[in-house]
């Protein structure tokens, strides 16, 4: 038995730039389990035109593959895939074809991506359909963040642009970026607001807006992190780190 990890082991694949990721996802870690971290191999290109992030996005496809062959040895029992949906999402049929390789790769293990945590969350908060998206780019990449939504039938009613100019830099936000982010996003009629970005730290202030907004706000590496727990059987419900925690 492995004695810090005896309920689970997570391997978490990450960007080389993002520095989000790993602290947040400790945060949420319970007892008993452990969190076991690849890094993908990626260029800081600039996301504010066309060619930069195109690159960005091919070289965290291309690089998967490795960071997960570079864990395999820790015996995990799950991987979470720790970045947007916008990264990977091109169709249904591609999507779960990528799930068949990456959990090949990975010895037969399940696979958490952002994609698939999202959804569950959604329904289980009771079907949203309508939402307001924060997207960590800046308005160049409106149409990639949106389109995982858009092809699964959500309607989105507002989009804040966190404004990110690089991969790295994403991480560059204050708790006002983040509040306005929520503000221009909780458009009347919305019915759960979605952070996407890995890089965004924002799993703590998602929390908290729940309780001004008064509706379900979620973060991408909260989200990932809960799918990945449930996934595995574990049940821990605690408060403090929003709603998909405290009771579902």
């Amino acid at each position: 038995m492995n004695m810090l990890g005896h309920r689970l082991r997570v391997g978490v694949v990450i960007p080389s730039t993002n520095t989000s990721v790993q602290p947040e996802m400790d945060d949420l870690r319970p007892y008993g389990v452990t969190n076991h971290i690849g890094r993908m191999v990626i260029v800081d290109n600039n996301l504010t035109e066309e060619c930069g992030f195109n690159s960005v996005i091919q070289a965290m496809r291309s690089a998967t593959t490795p960071a997960i062959q570079s864990m395999k040895d820790c015996k995990l029992d799950r991987v979470i895939v720790a970045v947007s949906p916008d990264a990977y999402w091109r169709g249904r049929d591609m999507h779960l074809k990528m799930l068949s390789d990456l959990q090949e790769t990975a010895g037969g293990i399940g696979i958490t991506t952002s994609a698939d945590a999202i959804g569950l969350a959604l329904k289980k908060l009771g079907d949203v359909h309508r939402i307001g998206l924060i997207s960590p780019y800046t308005t160049i990449g409106d149409e990639a963040v949106s389109q995982f939504f858009t092809d699964n039938g959500y309607e989105i009613l507002a989009l804040a642009n966190l404004g990110g100019k690089s991969p790295s830099r994403i991480s560059s936000v204050s708790q006002e970026d983040l509040r306005h982010a929520v503000e221009v996003a909780n458009a009347p009629d919305v019915q759960a607001i979605v952070q996407v970005g890995t890089n965004v730290p924002m799993a703590a202030f998602a929390a908290a807006a729940e309780q001004w907004t008064g509706k379900p706000v979620i973060a991408n590496n909260s989200v990932l992190y809960w799918h990945a727990l449930r996934m595995s059987g574990i049940e821990d419900q605690f408060s403090g780190s929003g709603k998909l925690f405290s009771r579902y």
